[in-house]
């Protein structure tokens, strides 16, 4: 597997690719969870949690003049079992997994009509994942969606964003205690698209929750993945891919709070990015609370720069509370392409483009086989190989 080379903290690369790397303390800092929009201030952009995001091309959702005026075709296509359902808002699951944790979750959650829940049911395991594609049609939307995967039973979700229009949701995984469940969030928007969405993950006890967020399309888009434990015992895996084009902004901001003791989390997020005004943004916060005894955390980025006039912004940080962890830890780097493969690759008879097109492949296969599901793995390979085209 390829890797992007290592680039030291702080610094700024030549060819104009701007590159931070910084750890902070940062999640005691943020405004506390809340439903309630008016909690939240209207940002100007000099806050922590908006200092790298274009207010300007939100299209209205952070300061409450989008309003909702488009469409959304969605479809659920789930397997014999899972029910699904249109709520309203006092349903006493919507909110389980946590509060928003910015002005435009809070807005998202004040705005929705129904929520749809989708519950796998106790000790079922499905055979085929559960489909949820959701296409749109223009103008502005808002959407909560609870899944509710109930103890013992074994889920996979796929989550598939096309279309254009500005979306604000939020999303809530419910993983009962001794559940499994793999999540597959696929932005594939066109190019005008803006798109905010927090994600809230409760792990129950002995359970396992794995994320893999794959974002291509959109000119704007912001994910917030979340994970907190119900019990001891959980374990969360968050792996991200992304690829981010000319004049793209692609955001990632995790948090993981470990909040219940000897449990695990690992987070791997890479990224490659082309063309001017490409700009990448991933924070990773992982909290270690008091009562967390015997964690084991890990998190990383990696970004791999491909042309000049792109800029990456990597903040990785850990807080911990506990002296007794079993381990914690993060990494971030940012970089060219190896010349050295490169010229290991030519030097076997492999033309320039082809060579780079199989780095890039490499960079990318750990994550790649992650996601489990054959049809997705394809058209992501494909739209790896779509994207490195354009840019020869």
């Amino acid at each position: 597997m390829a890797e992007a080379q290592n680039i030291p903290v702080g610094s700024t690369t030549a060819g104009s690719i701007a590159v931070a790397a910084e750890s902070t303390v940062a999640t005691r800092m943020s405004a506390p969870p809340s439903f309630d929009v008016a909690d939240f201030p209207i940002p100007h952009g000099r806050e922590e949690e908006w200092r790298f995001t274009p207010l300007a091309r939100l299209r209205g959702l952070h300061d409450g003049t989008a309003v909702a005026n488009g469409s959304m075709k969605a479809q659920i296509d789930a397997p014999e079992g899972v029910t699904v359902e249109s709520v309203e808002r006092d349903d006493a699951r919507i909110g389980t997994a946590g509060a928003p944790v910015d002005r435009i979750a809070a807005q998202a959650f004040t705005s929705f009509a129904k929520a749809t829940v989708v519950t796998v049911p106790k000790e079922a395991v499905l055979t085929e994942p559960v489909r949820v594609s959701l296409h749109g049609e223009g103008g502005t939307t808002f959407g909560h969606t609870v899944f509710d995967v109930q103890a013992f039973a074994e889920a996979v979700i796929v989550i598939d964003h096309t279309g254009d229009g500005v979306r604000a949701a939020n999303v809530e995984f419910l993983v009962g205690d001794g559940a499994k469940l793999t999540v597959v969030s696929v932005q594939d928007w066109d190019d005008t698209a803006v798109h905010c969405s927090q994600h809230n993950a409760l792990v129950g006890r002995d359970a396992t929750f794995k994320s893999v967020v794959v974002t291509f399309g959109g000119d704007v888009v912001r994910l917030h993945p979340r994970v907190s434990y119900a019990g001891p015992g959980g374990e969360a895996e968050l792996f991200g891919l992304y690829f981010t084009d000319a004049g793209q902004h692609q955001e990632h901001r995790l948090l993981v709070t470990h909040d219940a003791p000897h449990c695990k989390s690992n987070v791997v997020y890479k990224g490659a990015l082309q063309g001017q005004d490409a700009h990448a943004v991933w924070i990773g916060d992982v909290l270690i609370e008091k009562s967390a005894e015997g964690t084991d955390t890990y998190e990383m980025n990696r970004n791999l720069v491909l042309t000049d006039g792109a800029r990456v912004d990597s903040v990785p940080n850990l807080e911990i509370e506990t002296g007794e962890i079993v381990g914690a830890g993060h990494a971030s780097a940012t970089g060219r392409f190896d010349d050295e493969q490169l010229f290991y690759l030519q030097a076997r008879g492999i033309p320039a483009d082809d060579a780079r097109r199989l780095v890039v492949r490499g960079f990318f296969a750990e994550l790649v086989q992650q996601i489990g599901v054959a049809d997705i793995e394809e058209r992501l390979l494909a739209k790896i190989e779509t994207e490195l085209q354009a840019s020869v």
